[in-house]
């Protein structure tokens, strides 16, 4: 009995393992630039201090990301930019530089271009981009940024900075616990750009979390749950069967 409920417990904490990480993909399905995060089963040997591995368990791994590009949406906002196809922006954040998709951009009160989230978004001098005070902002496709000073002329217009955009292999990155990308190698040194990278203004790309994919998924992580617990539950009746079978023996 005990190797029943130990097999049916292992595969319930597995299953409750998994559903983490798929109620955190639908909690970002809004999320813009979110990748979704993988999540597998795999088996690992059983060792005691003596003896040979006879036994094999199973743990939840996220081997990685869904590196799928997700929906354009189209917002009409100057400060919006979305990268086509693969490649990433760089932002600055206390530990260092790290990688994003989301391009829903503002200027904080120290004129720096920013995430929502704050970050200082990166130029190709690896340095923060300032804004001119209440200048209008444009962005070139190669991530060229262009300002109009306010009552400034049309020909008037200069050149600010430039985005840094990257393109790493997705094998080399490693999420972050804030969702941020990051080299996985910490003596990496800065992000090379790649001008092969390009970039749309006015649009956003939403998360590549597949709502009703995930959504299913979770259900059938609900119903093995249930299984698992019905074997234990079945486990312990006949257990208490027995114990009453040698009782009457007795």
């Amino acid at each position: 009995m005990d190797r029943i409920v130990y097999t049916a417990a292992g595969g319930a904490a597995r299953v409750l393992e998994q559903q983490a990480v798929l109620s955190n993909n639908m909690a970002n399905v809004s999320t813009t630039g979110f990748r979704a995060e993988l999540a597998n089963y795999r088996s690992v040997p059983i060792v005691a201090d003596q003896g040979l591995p006879t036994r094999v368990g199973t743990v939840a791994s996220t081997p990685g990301s869904n590196f799928e590009q997700g929906a354009m949406a189209q917002t009409g906002n100057a400060l919006d930019v979305a990268i086509t196809g693969e490649g990433w922006f760089s932002v600055q954040t206390p530990t260092g530089e790290a990688l994003t998709r989301a391009g829903e951009l503002a200027v904080n009160p120290q004129g720096q271009l920013v995430t929502q989230q704050g970050l200082p978004i990166l130029g190709a001098n690896n340095g923060p981009i300032e804004i001119p005070d209440r200048g209008t902002v444009t962005f070139t496709s190669d991530g060229t940024i262009t300002a109009l000073g306010a009552g400034d002329k049309p020909n008037d217009i200069q050149v600010i900075g430039q985005l840094k955009l990257s393109n790493p292999p997705a094998a080399s990155l490693a999420r972050g616990d804030d969702g941020l990308f990051r080299m996985q190698d910490p003596n990496a040194g800065p992000v090379r750009e790649d001008p092969n990278v390009h970039i749309v203004s006015g649009f956003v790309e939403k998360s590549n979390v597949g709502a009703a994919e995930t959504m299913v998924g979770m259900i059938a992580n609900a119903r093995q749950f249930e299984a698992q617990m019905q074997i234990i539950q079945t486990a312990s009746t006949n257990a208490e069967r027995a114990n009453s079978i040698l009782s009457s023996n007795g």
